[in-house]
């Protein structure tokens, strides 16, 4: 089925269209949770008496 072509394309099928978002995507938010957990972690070793 094709698009007229004065309808806009949704945004889901540009990023998805766009390989270089998709690798920001693949490697930005693998980094960023583990950043986050590791601080949890860190957060959470007691103190040494």
């Amino acid at each position: 089925m094709e698009m007229p072509p004065n309808e806009p394309v949704p945004g889901m099928q540009k990023l998805l269209d766009n390989p270089f978002a998709l690798l920001a995507l693949g490697v930005g938010m693998p980094t960023v949770l583990y950043l986050f957990w590791g601080l949890i972690e860190l957060i959470n070793i007691p103190m040494a008496k």
